[in-house]
């Protein structure tokens, strides 16, 4: 079975950039991103009534080279016999006003992204219910402990970045994969002391279905040490015909949780990761796993659960333009649910990412090597054009501007 999940946070710009925009958070997340690749630096502009508002963003493209692709027949896991390639990967504009009661966001743009074993797919900006708004949502601050937002926001699930200059590597994992992107809520922040909490409630999945809660507890320990736990869950059932994550090819209106996989949409998660910065080096494990309990209303005969977990590792040399980022991860997916390239796989991977970044510009390779342990538990192929591979092997060579 190949599902196209061409879904990106912020993932989410994910937890800790949805956190970040929330003022009372920023000190507490900042330790949770990559500290020797470094994102789009705002240039801050005058607006007027508005106040100071803070423009930033980047675009970038990726040439990539893969193994174990199949032919114009039986595809395999990988769906393609194109070995070779370009594309486009992200290209967002985004304001910000930061200070005061009333702030907002607006990001624009469009959005890609690449998970280690499966195949490139074009960037798009009919993937989310808002079309090319990728983000935007008005928060309201009325202390510097306290803050709420509305309106299309980041997801609260996991480590890693829908938008690739957020993160170290190019690739992502499998952890990434099946979390939620982007969707429209209500979230809030509370931080006291070394604690931080955010809790939202939306339409998880982008489905238009309000009935999805999660939540994100950081504690930093101090300046070197945090600790990030995550939860979600569905609080009722999202049913088969809710629109839900489009692609470049199938429009979000088009999209339907039947079509994309209602184990994903119903699902209920629990993770954690902890980030540990000593001189140059950033280390930060995670572990994360979701289930989909039986619903046969939509389709889920019976239990099914993704666990994943990796090692992220992010090296700067010095005060030169050069760092190293990397990971490696375990997956395993159990009962006859679709989470990550075959109901029942299982399996390990591994991302070594070298960056040069000079300013606004940056160049990076990326080698990304999968094994899988267990190809399916329902005979689905495996890799190459025989469909009984198990290694796969994707090569990436990206470049992009920032500012």
């Amino acid at each position: 079975m190949s599902l196209d999940h061409s879904r990106t946070p912020g993932r989410r710009n994910r937890a800790r950039l949805i956190a970040a925009s929330f003022g009372a958070a920023i000190s507490l997340c900042a330790l949770q991103s990559a500290q020797a690749f470094n994102g789009p630096s705002a240039i801050k502009i005058d607006g007027g009534p508005l106040g100071p508002l803070q423009l930033s963003g980047g675009a970038d493209g990726y040439m990539y080279a893969l193994s174990g692709t199949g032919n114009s027949t039986s595809g395999g896991l990988l769906g393609t016999d194109k070995s070779t390639g370009a594309e486009f990967m992200n290209g967002q504009i985004e304001v910000q006003k930061t200070s005061g009661l009333v702030q907002f966001t607006i990001q624009v743009g469009s959005n890609n992204s690449l998970t280690l074993g499966t195949k490139p797919t074009a960037t798009s900006v009919q993937t989310f219910s808002t079309g090319p708004l990728y983000a935007g949502y008005i928060t309201l601050a009325p202390t510097k402990n306290f803050s709420i937002s509305v309106g299309q926001i980041g997801s609260l699930e996991g480590y890693e970045s829908g938008i690739d200059w957020n993160n170290a590597n190019v690739l992502t994992t499998d952890l990434f994969y099946v979390e939620n992107s982007q969707s429209r809520g209500v979230s809030a922040t509370y931080t006291m002391g070394p604690v931080s909490a955010s809790v939202t409630f939306g339409d998880g999945f982008d489905t238009g279905v309000f009935n999805f809660l999660q939540g994100l507890v950081t504690y930093s320990f101090n300046d070197n040490n945090a600790l990030s736990v995550f939860g979600a869950t569905n609080l009722g059932h999202t049913g088969l015909l809710a629109n839900t994550y489009g692609s470049a090819t199938t429009p979000y209106n088009q999209s339907t949780v039947g079509s994309y996989g209602a184990n994903y949409i119903n699902s209920t998660m629990i993770g954690g990761y902890y980030s540990y910065t000593h001189g140059n080096l950033n280390l930060v494990p995670e572990v994360q796993y979701v289930y989909a309990k039986p619903d046969q209303k939509v389709g889920i005969s019976k239990f099914t659960s993704n666990f994943g977990a990796a090692l992220f590792a992010d090296y700067a040399f010095g005060k030169s333009p050069y760092s190293l980022g990397g990971w490696v991860e375990y997956f395993s997916s159990n009962g006859p649910g679709f989470w990550f390239l075959n109901p029942g796989a299982q399996g390990y991977g591994l991302s070594v990412t070298p960056t040069w970044q000079n300013k606004n510009l940056f160049v990076r390779g990326d080698l990304g090597l999968l094994h899988l342990t267990k190809i399916s538990n329902n005979g689905s192929t495996g890799y190459g054009a025989n469909g009984t591979g198990r290694n796969q092997a994707t090569f990436v060579v990206e470049a992009g501007v920032l500012f």
